[in-house]
């Protein structure tokens, strides 16, 4: 089976937070945001609901991937009545306005109805942002292309450091939790360390990525099935 061995980097962070990963070609963009967010720290990816706004920028091709819906409504609406507002935008005769009709005709597409492969082989690299308070910004690349995986699901295999809880505030916050976290006789040590469970935070740990891996299943292959069948259960 075809698939993509792609590295995923969070911008700026120093030291580099990374994640190296296998992942099965036919993958929505929905999928790839799935595994982002379950090789980081973040809690809206698959088996999770959504927590937070995201989108995929695909702007040499003139689109937008994400889920919020309302700039999807938007842009159906747009569409629907095109004429019209470019007509409104343009009396306006601003650079405001001239922006948003710019904005409005990028196609936004749902990240469940559309697609990796292409864009992954043409582009070499997918830009993603994850929260837009927090300013997540990441980078997926494309390392090689393999064409004999057996897994229906995609495989963790390598990484480096501890990846950031949800809402801590982007980098600057970041680094100033770890501060905390790891001092254990700040005043406020306790408090970030309970704060942190809550969030979902956990140090770097290949076993449970890899583990999470598991559960983004979206082809089911003839090697899947000879795991199952000599998988034997353990009271």
């Amino acid at each position: 089976m075809k698939a993509y061995q792609i590295e995923i980097e969070i911008l700026e962070s120093e030291p580099l937070i990374w994640r190296r990963v296998i992942m099965p070609a036919g993958a929505t963009f929905n999928r790839l945001h799935d595994v982002i967010q379950n090789v980081f720290n973040f809690n809206s990816g698959y088996p999770r609901d959504a927590y937070h706004l995201f989108d995929f920028d695909l702007s040499e091709d003139n689109i937008r991937v994400t889920n919020d819906e309302e700039a999807y409504q938007e842009y159906l609406q747009f569409k629907k009545n095109r004429r019209e507002i470019e007509a409104r935008l343009k009396a306006m005769n601003s650079e405001f306005a001239e922006q948003q009709l710019q904005n409005l005709k990028t196609v936004i597409r749902k990240p469940t109805g559309i697609k990796i492969d292409t864009y992954l082989e043409k582009h070499g690299q997918i830009h993603y942002v994850y929260d837009y308070g927090d300013d997540w910004r990441i980078i997926v690349r494309l390392e090689e292309v393999v064409e004999d995986y057996h897994y229906g699901y995609p495989t963790f295999i390598d990484g480096a450091e501890v990846a950031p809880p949800e809402d801590v505030g982007g980098l600057p916050g970041f680094f100033e939790f770890l501060k905390v976290y790891y001092d254990e006789i700040h005043s406020e040590h306790g408090e970030i360390k309970a704060w942190a469970k809550e969030q979902g935070f956990r140090e770097y740990d290949p076993e449970h990525i890899k583990m999470c891996m598991k559960f983004l299943k979206y082809k089911k292959t003839e090697w899947d099935k000879i795991e199952h069948n000599n998988f034997i259960p353990v009271d």
